[in-house]
């Protein structure tokens, strides 16, 4: 299958890296306490004999290339690089203290980051960022780089470009020259870029903060056209956002922002506010409405770039596909999640919940939108699909916990099929896949029956709520504290513009349809009875209950299509009165009529 890498403590590094090697076992290389070596992947878990062991115990940062052809360790004393395809050692570089290591994309040069430092009289310290071509090891280039955060380069797929941002500009470099700065893009406070993935040609998404009651803003250039705002693809301007996080689909056609401020001033949340945003190549954009107030934890790109998933909200958390218009497409309810990832191919869909969660996660299938299984890896704090699209690894890693530490390599349909423990006085720090092209594993029909495994099901005990003594010995009572909410389609069916009836919805149905029928056979009964007395019917209006369905789902379906309705009402007038409105803003109005008559079905009944 594919690779993963594992990390350890001074006194108990245990690393592990699986990595798959065509038509051969997959591999993982293994980092601890007894030094950086490699294991097969399933079925076997033994030690690899490609690959020899370094049995360094100061195994500080390891990476792999883009391709997976390539792996790169420093263990304390030197930068050592292997190549996996031919199982040989590569020209060592004297970096011991290196801490970060980075490939370009076609393998052409290693970047290198060492923490910087300053002599003792204050003067300025040496470069401590590195370029080496790796072929031949000679040094490109050195740079002063303070900052761990954003410390490496980054290149186009095809290396044609390479940038960095420097104080308040992004300076680009072509074909690997680092001694002429091919081009500059200068704003003003320039905080973040990204470059989009993909062939030429490069897009640029750069973000600004606001200052002095200017908003914030992200823009979308197209190398080398930086010629002011006016040359910009698309433009997002924005008021709450301490920072942002920008995420390119892999067609490089959009881009989501997630805007996050560090303080919610409502007091609502302690993860402060964030808000998602929606940027096109094309010049759209729109605030993706999320049905649900809370945090935003995960949102996710599906591969094929059509649509993104985004979990969200106060726990129990919602999650909900969107598409590119910012529509829903399929919401998956509620439940204890923070994490969402789609598998290399995009057919599958992962929900979990890691970190202060148990570790429940959700497989869908996305194509159906049908639940494949539910496996548990509890004390979880890291997920990888493998890139073949058939395996996981789940890792429960040191800092975040410093006990139990280890990892499980699971099958999506549930089947747990290794599983590693650490020894009690040691610790894991890291564990990763080795990655692969697109293209090397062919996507397969989605499956639902559980794998063969040669281990028990991963299922944890229940765990029973805590009872007072005062209380042990009476009946147990349920209570629940959310309802959980169920998924739903929320595309409409080919043919017909109602959304499929979820089970909940079709119960509703029939309570509806009953309450009608009786109340028919009560007005049937009601017209053969004397009129009500006078004074019933001098009672005010004002003092006659609201008619309801006597169904809670139903009315509350009601008030929320008269709060949409509203809302259009206020988004027409605001057009109305010359304000401009944004896309999705256009298309709530658009859905008036729809929403008015399904207002409309659901009052006749009552």
């Amino acid at each position: 299958m594919a690779p993963v890498a594992l990390r350890a403590s001074d006194f108990g590094l245990v690393p592990v890296i699986f990595f798959l090697i065509l038509q051969l076992p997959w591999m993982k290389p293994v980092r601890g306490s007894e030094g950086l070596y490699m294991v097969n992947g399933p079925p076997a878990f033994t030690e690899s004999t490609a690959f020899q062991r370094d049995s360094g115990k100061n195994c500080k940062a390891v990476t792999f290339s883009k391709d997976g052809s390539l792996f790169a360790w420093c263990n304390g004393e030197k930068v050592n690089i292997f190549n996996v395809t031919s199982a040989e050692l590569l020209p060592s570089f004297d970096l011991p203290k290196v801490v970060c290591l980075e490939f370009s994309p076609k393998n052409n040069v290693l970047a290198t980051w060492q923490a910087y430092t300053t002599a003792k009289d204050g003067t300025a310290g040496v470069p401590n960022l590195q370029l080496y071509d790796v072929k031949t090891g000679k040094c490109l280039k050195s740079f002063i780089q303070k900052k761990m955060q954003n410390w490496c380069p980054c290149w186009a797929d095809d290396e044609s470009i390479c940038a960095r941002n420097v104080n308040n500009e992004v300076h680009f470099f072509e074909n690997n020259n680092f001694n002429t700065i091919a081009n500059k893009l200068h704003l003003q406070k320039v905080n973040d870029f990204v470059l989009s993935p993909g062939a030429q040609p490069t897009k640029v998404a750069v973000y600004v903060p606001g200052s002095k009651g200017a908003p914030s803003f992200v823009r979308l250039y197209q190398y080398p056209n930086f010629g002011g705002p006016q040359s910009a693809l698309a433009n997002k301007s924005f008021f709450k956002a301490d920072k942002v996080t920008m995420l390119w689909n892999k067609k490089a056609t959009a881009v989501l922002v997630i805007a996050s401020t560090e303080v919610d001033k409502t007091g609502a949340s302690y993860y402060g506010e964030q808000t998602l945003h929606y940027i096109a190549t094309n010049g759209e954009s729109a605030v993706v409405q999320l049905p649900k107030n809370g945090p935003i934890y995960d949102v996710v790109w599906n591969p094929n770039s059509v649509e993104f998933c985004a979990v969200y909200g106060f726990m129990p958390a919602k999650a909900t596909v969107f598409n590119l218009k910012c529509d829903p497409v399929f919401d998956f309810g509620t439940g204890p999640r923070n994490a969402a990832y789609y598998s290399p191919h995009g057919h599958i869909l992962v929900l979990a919940g890691f970190g202060n969660l148990r570790g429940q996660m959700e497989v869908w299938d996305v194509k159906n939108y049908k639940l494949v299984s539910k496996p548990v890896a509890s004390d979880s704090t890291y997920f990888a699909w493998c890139p073949d699209g058939e395996h996981i690894v789940t890792a429960t890693c040191a800092p975040r916990l410093r006990v139990s530490n280890g990892y499980k390599i699971w099958h999506y349909t549930g089947s747990l099929l290794h599983n590693y423990e650490v020894p009690s006085n040691e610790e894991m720090w890291q564990v990763f896949w080795q990655p692969f092209l697109d293209g090397v594993f062919p996507v397969k029909a989605v499956k639902y029956q559980a794998v063969p495994s040669e281990l028990p099901s991963a299922e944890p005990k229940p765990a029973q709520a805590y009872r007072p003594p005062a209380l042990r010995n009476k009946p147990v009572t349920s209570s629940k504290l959310h309802e959980d909410e169920p998924p739903q389609n929320m595309k409409p069916q080919s043919g017909s513009s109602e959304k499929p009836l979820s089970k909940t919805a079709l119960k509703n149905q029939k309570k509806h349809e009953a309450k009608k029928a009786a109340k028919q056979e009560a007005k049937a009964d009601g017209n053969q009875e004397p009129t009500q007395s006078s004074a019933s019917q001098s009672t005010p209006r004002s003092a006659v209950p609201a008619v309801t369905s006597g169904d809670p789902e139903i009315d509350k379906k009601i008030k929320n299509l008269k709060k949409k309705l509203k809302a259009i009402e206020q988004l027409k007038e605001q057009a109305a009165a010359g304000k401009q409105l944004e896309k999705n803003q256009l298309e709530k109005i658009q859905k008036e009529t729809a929403l008015l008559q399904e207002l409309e079905d659901l009052e006749l009944g009552l």
